[in-house]
């Protein structure tokens, strides 16, 4: 028996069980009854597409805007401390930073005392991506903190700094 015939025949629409609807953000256990670090992961889902969304028309992704600012905050920064300080792995660092070398928005040069490492710093085409892109991102910060109120707030930031320091400490016993 070839192996195409030994394929079983394709279903007809008619023999396909109906789709049950999935419960959408805030229903079921995507609600305020799910886990906790699946409530983060949707949350943080959430705003990347809203971030995504507001950066379409500036030409750039949300990960590059992420290193974009980073490399404006801290100065000249290696791809390793981009990595770093992005929550990335260095080889998505390198894809991120290459491209937004090509794009013009960061130029690489050695590091005066270590002539291995390569340093990356803005460009004026960069400084020019981050002042139309900032506006937008902005704008999803503030739609954000608009569904929050004010007093929950300063302890929200709190907790999520904790809960990043906390578990993303590698000497912590897991």
């Amino acid at each position: 028996m070839s192996r195409k015939e030994a394929k079983s025949p394709r279903k007809t629409a008619q023999e396909h069980p109906v789709k049950r609807a999935l419960p959408r953000a805030g229903e079921g256990k995507r609600g305020v009854d799910g886990h906790l670090a699946y409530l983060l992961r949707q949350a943080h889902a959430a705003v990347r597409q809203a971030l995504e969304k507001a950066l379409a028309e500036t030409g750039i992704t949300h990960p590059q805007f992420v290193v974009l600012t980073l490399v404006r905050a801290y100065g000249d920064l290696s791809g390793a401390e981009i990595a770093r300080l992005a929550v990335i792995t260095p080889q998505t660092a390198n894809t991120i930073t290459t491209n937004l070398v090509r794009l013009g928005a960061l130029a690489r040069h050695p590091d005066p005392s270590h002539g291995k490492v390569l340093r990356l710093s803005l460009t004026e085409t960069g400084r020019n991506l981050l002042a139309r892109a900032r506006p937008r991102t902005e704008a999803v910060e503030r739609d954000l903190a608009a569904t929050l109120p004010a007093e929950f707030e300063a302890p929200l930031r709190q907790w999520l700094v904790r809960v990043a320091t906390d578990l993303g400490d590698p000497s912590r016993d897991r």
